[in-house]
């Protein structure tokens, strides 16, 4: 069957990117030939999300845009995977008659079976036990910028909270043997990667599951930094619980590890944090920031929270109005709470209206922007590293400095007299602020 042209939608996290990332690779061994045009795909793959209502609505959406490529185009097989597939992978064969296969998040490493399976005139349900843990001698393929990378060093969730079905769709948590992804980082850094960003459902839970009482986060972040050729190692998405003094030491130590660090908070007041199984206090949680703040100078810090969980009453949001303004994190993101069935807090009383959910979003999304505005212009008169990523217009690039991560942070404007190139790492003098972004001159 190689020489057959497969085309990936990848939706969601960037957990699930590197899954589409290892499907490829798999693909690509194997002899096909991949392309980044759905129209000439003789096989398409939409890798879906689905962690909440909107994500699983793009992915049913994007199944169906991905059909019409049957009707009209060269896609002979329709296939979809991920989380959606492994929480409604029957239904959605049943209920999506373009769909010739489904293959489930334990099963990445049977992608080329499955596509040979559907090229023969069958239909393909390949659902076994949840969360596949890839390791450095499956091929990988980046589908990005070639200078920048995702690594996942563990995979699946071993917390409860309340609210959340990854558990479900991606099983317990299971670290990566240091051995593994020191030989990947080591295999992507030849290729010309130079921004590593680590991620997991908890980057700071690493190596806890393993025997080796040794291996954990701040163990791993150093033997990263030994290898030659990086420029930047991230934290994305880590408990502040399991940020140990071990890990500031060499967070503060460590040049190539990024003075940034994602700490999904989600709330602040005590009756939503226990409803929603969240180990930390508000107490708690702004004594880890403090230590991050005296421990790590020029240490930008990102948290994400959720408005109109089951309950929520104008007091609780307004405590968590009050923490975020006194916290004054660099970045936050904020989302609003989905309904997910198969959860606790799914059949919770108390399920906040729409409205007032929404009321509570733009309320934390207002405030944050003039937090990080101010931010920002801090940074003025300042000289920062910026990864150049591309151009925006003649003598206008952009890219971004150590506290800002890809997809999910601002950028810098960058001017310059000489052409930029993307991967590029270059001295910028900051000149303005904007409320996510910045723009600076490339210092000669």
């Amino acid at each position: 069957m190689s020489g057959k042209r497969i085309g990936i939608v990848s939706l969601g996290c960037a957990k699930n990117l590197v899954d589409t990332e290892i499907m490829l690779g798999i693909l690509k061994k194997k002899g096909y030939e991949i392309s980044n045009k759905a129209e000439e795909a003789e096989v398409l793959i939409v890798n879906t999300c689905g962690f909440i209502g909107d994500a699983k609505e793009e992915s049913i959406n994007t199944i169906l845009e991905m059909a019409e490529h049957k009707k009209g185009g060269e896609c002979k097989a329709l296939i979809a995977s991920g989380c959606l597939t492994q929480r409604y992978g029957e239904e959605l064969l049943q209920e999506i008659p373009e769909l010739d296969g489904i293959i489930g998040t334990g099963d990445y490493q049977h992608i080329a079976e499955v596509v040979e399976d559907v090229l023969k005139g069958n239909r393909v349900l390949r659902i076994n036990s949840c969360g596949f843990l890839y390791d450095h001698t499956y091929p990988r393929e980046l589908s990005g910028p070639g200078y920048r990378a995702y690594v996942k060093i563990a995979e699946g969730c071993s917390h409860r909270c309340s609210f959340c079905v990854i558990p479900q769709l991606r099983g317990r948590y299971q670290s990566r043997y240091p051995d593994s992804v020191l030989a990947e980082v080591k295999d992507l850094s030849k290729k010309g990667v130079k921004e590593f960003n680590l991620i997991a459902q908890d980057t700071t839970a690493y190596g806890k599951d393993l025997q080796d009482t040794r291996i954990n986060l701040s163990l791993l972040l150093t033997k990263i930094s030994e290898i030659e050729n990086i420029s930047w190692i991230r934290i994305l998405y880590g408990y502040p619980q399991g940020i140990t003094s071990q890990l500031l030491e060499v967070m503060s130590a460590e040049s190539k590890v990024c003075n940034y660090i994602d700490i999904p908070l989600q709330h602040s007041h005590p009756e939503i944090l226990k409803k929603m199984n969240r180990p930390l206090s508000k107490e708690k949680s702004k004594e880890v920031i403090t230590r991050l703040r005296d421990k790590v100078p020029g240490i930008i810090l990102r948290s994400t929270f959720m408005v109109g969980f089951p309950g929520e009453k104008e007091e609780h949001f307004l405590d968590l109005y009050s923490f975020m303004e006194a916290i004054q994190f660099d970045r936050a993101g904020v989302f609003i709470y989905s309904r997910e069935e198969g959860t606790r807090a799914g059949a919770m009383e108390g399920q906040v209206e729409e409205r007032v959910k929404m009321e509570r979003f733009k309320a934390l999304m207002e405030l944050q922007q003039e937090i990080s505005l101010k931010k920002n212009k801090s940074f003025i008169g300042k000289s920062l590293d910026v990864l150049v990523e591309g151009q925006v217009s003649p003598g206008l690039f952009h890219g971004r400095f150590y506290g800002q991560a890809p997809e999910v942070d601002g950028v810098v404007y960058l001017n310059s007299s000489r052409q930029l190139i993307p991967g590029e790492m270059v001295k910028a003098r900051i000149t303005r602020s904007y409320s996510y972004d910045l723009e600076g001159e490339e210092e000669l």
